[in-house]
């Protein structure tokens, strides 16, 4: 828990340092006003006492009470200034780690735990920085201060308050016992419910078109209910708690009270008024006592629950990324768009076979190559080791000569134009979207997006949109089709002027006649470019300089199209179940 305030900077603790003199302050006013009223309470019982003596004591008490809301309200702000902007800082850090994550990092924490321990948790830490600053530093000094008020002013009434502490005691360690434990699982269990929430509205689709949303409320009820078994037990026991801190507050003063009514009994005539003096003083004092108690108690309530958090936190913060970048700025000199893997074997972590097996080719700069096979057969992990999405459990994957783990991310990144399986676009404009992204070379200008466009088939489509290039695009591009989503990302590729072009089964939601026509564009338009693409049909691949069949993890064939037709029975059952044997002919 405490390791997570090392990221406070110098100034907060300053700050903190800074607002511990007006919580000594007000700690103090309190504690100074049951003597004015003692004060009072001798005046009004002394014979010949003016009034304004007792206005005067009054005006302390009154300037006491100001003080202390004036301290009070600047330490909330200098509190709520410093949780706001250590939480600020918080979520920045854990935004920053998960992107430098690796899949192998995102798949071990789970999305829906990644965004609640970015929202959630840093919320309860916020909320203990805000409350913990006053409760922390206040109950302690008050209790204290509190006690040494008093002693001496009456052994019974000590006696009494003694009791009273020793019930919150007791009380506090029952809650420590039960209740505690309950808030540190509700984290995990709001985990739950993100995740539940966030699965059915990615695929809202599905769920509505297999009539499943009685299974999935289901599912979502038991989610909810388990996190709402939990809160009812923990607010139960806060419910249970408070009665009994008001119990023992007015049991307290009339505890302290009817001991003084037989001590003012039992007493002379000459110590009857200082009797009762000590009796309102200690009873304010005490009152007080209790008051820095209960500050403890809400502390207690709000730590259990922090400290989850903080530990959920920093396992973020303190995770590694499998994948460290190198140094490495630029391949070999005169190498550019070169590919070459050499016997590269991959297994996801923790897996027991291995998904890529031996897989060796090169790919000469300029030149196309395509990947075929049946699902399953590991295509899209291949190609998702040259941008080092993952690295390959043995083997060497090289572009321009230097292995890709030797590179620095950056420079990687700037020489790959990457399509994915699954077109993802963000919210902004057409223009946004194609443009997006950085690399070493100039902001991509009006022209170069309309190009790009052009060559990936989506000038009509773009012109034909309200507002054309500057045209909404909604979050996830759920306001165009897939086709179009696809030929937004390739444009989004095609814009950024690559080495090396990456399409992961990227014209599979395009009809053949636009496949066919993009295709061209991007063999006159791009030439020079080395192209890696991922394919289903043979149609789109017939073309390409060098096809790699491969099956269960291995290479079983490669070649062109019609050096694979003669050697390769995968190749040609793949073909002649997609083609007529006169389509294969020509």
């Amino acid at each position: 828990m405490l390791r997570i305030f090392k990221y406070l900077k110098p100034r907060e603790w300053w700050q903190i340092g800074f607002s511990l003199i007006f919580i000594v302050a007000q700690v103090w006013l309190n504690l100074k006003m049951p003597d004015y009223m003692a004060e009072i309470t001798r005046l009004v019982e002394t014979p010949g006492s003016k009034m304004g003596e007792i206005w005067t004591q009054g005006g302390y008490m009154l300037l006491c009470a100001l003080g202390s809301l004036v301290s009070m309200v600047i330490v909330g702000f200098i509190a709520a200034r410093i949780a706001a902007s250590f939480s600020r800082r918080l979520r920045s850090l854990q935004f920053d780690q998960v992107d430098s994550f690796s899949m192998e990092e995102i798949n071990r924490f789970s999305t829906a735990s990644l965004i609640t321990r970015s929202t959630n948790d840093i919320t309860q830490i916020q909320l203990l920085v805000t409350m913990g600053l006053q409760l922390v530093i206040t109950a302690p000094i008050m209790a204290v201060w509190a006690v040494i008020k008093i002693a001496g002013k009456g052994l019974d009434w000590s006696y009494a308050t003694g009791v009273a502490v020793l019930v919150m005691i007791v009380m506090i360690a029952m809650i420590m016992t039960f209740v505690l434990p309950k808030f540190r699982q509700m984290q995990s269990l709001t985990d739950g419910i993100n995740d539940v929430t966030r699965e059915n509205l990615t695929g809202l689709r599905v769920v509505r078109a297999y009539n499943a949303e009685d299974y999935q409320e289901a599912k979502f009820e038991r989610a909810n209910e388990a996190l709402t078994r939990t809160q009812l037990f923990t607010s139960r026991g806060m419910a249970f708690m408070m009665p009994v801190m008001m119990m023992i507050m007015s049991g307290l003063s009339l505890a302290i009270y009817w001991i003084g009514a037989y001590l003012i009994n039992d007493a002379g005539a000459n110590d009857k008024l200082t009797i009762f003096s000590n009796m309102v003083v200690f009873s304010a004092y005490a009152m007080q006592v209790i008051m820095a108690f209960m500050m403890l108690i809400i502390l207690f309530v709000l730590l259990p629950r922090a400290a989850v958090s903080a530990r959920r936190i920093m396992e973020v913060l303190d995770t590694q990324p499998a994948i460290v970048a190198g140094p490495e700025q630029e391949g070999k000199p005169g190498s550019v768009g070169e590919i070459e893997f050499r016997d590269v074997s991959f297994k996801y972590p923790d897996a027991a076979d291995y998904v890529l097996r031996d897989i060796s080719f090169s790919a000469a700069h300029g030149e196309t190559i395509a990947f075929i096979g049946s699902t399953g057969a590991g295509k899209s992990t291949l190609i998702n080791l040259v941008p080092r999405f993952f690295d390959a459990t043995s083997g060497d994957v090289l572009i321009d000569g230097v292995n890709v783990k030797d590179y620095a991310a950056e420079a990687l990144y700037n020489k790959i134009g990457y399509v994915p399986q699954k077109a993802v676009l963000f919210r902004g404009t057409v223009t946004s979207n194609v443009a997006y992204g950085e690399n070493d070379k100039a902001a991509p200008t009006q022209e170069q997006v309309a190009a790009a466009l052009a060559i990936a088939q989506g000038s009509d489509f773009v012109q034909e949109m309200e507002g054309q290039y500057e045209a909404t695009i909604a979050q996830g591009g759920t306001n165009v089709s897939g086709g179009q989503k696809q030929r937004l990302a390739i444009a989004r590729a095609v814009c950024r002027d690559p080495e090396i072009y990456i399409f992961d089964d990227s014209f599979s939601a395009l009809d053949y006649r636009t496949d066919r026509a993009l295709r061209s564009a991007l063999k006159r338009e791009t030439a020079g470019v080395t192209s890696l693409i991922v394919a289903q049909r043979i149609g789109t691949i017939m073309d390409a300089d060098q096809i790699i069949v491969l099956d269960e993890g291995r290479v079983v064939g490669k070649g062109t199209h019609r050096e694979l037709l003669r050697t390769c029975e995968v190749y040609k059952e793949i073909a002649m179940s997609q083609l007529s044997e006169e389509e294969l002919a020509k």
